[in-house]
């Protein structure tokens, strides 16, 4: 099984910044793709950006100039830097990874897991 925790959301005034952190564990023998997602209060769950193993970088375009996204290889971690943040921008951010893991009689699977969530408010 694979355990993914996110930390770092927070309550700010607009135009703070805040750093998101993503760290993935278990029996793990390669991760494809770390994502941030959102969900807002009346949103859908929608991507923010994404690191693929080779760095490929994909992200929103309401990222741009923004947010910095990041990745540790050698951690199985990832990041999300979130700067001149906005209203808008309240939500919950997931991390999502997707990746090989060894199960059962040491055979191997795909896999893709969610963290629980870190809540971002940006109010005055």
């Amino acid at each position: 099984q694979v355990e993914v925790v996110e930390s770092g959301g927070g309550l700010v005034r607009p135009g703070g910044s805040l750093r998101l952190s993503c760290a993935a564990s278990g029996s793990i023998t390669e991760i494809y793709t770390m994502g941030w997602y959102r969900q807002g209060p009346a949103n859908q769950r929608e991507l923010v950006a994404s690191v693929a193993g080779d760095g490929t970088v994909q992200s929103a375009e309401f990222v741009k100039g923004r947010f910095t996204i990041s990745r540790d290889n050698a951690k199985n971690a990832m990041f999300l830097e979130l700067n001149s943040l906005k209203p808008e921008d309240t939500a919950v951010y997931l991390c999502n990874v997707q990746g090989e893991v060894i199960v059962a009689a040491g055979g191997r699977a795909d896999f893709t897991s969610w963290g629980q969530g870190t809540q971002v408010t940006v109010s005055s």
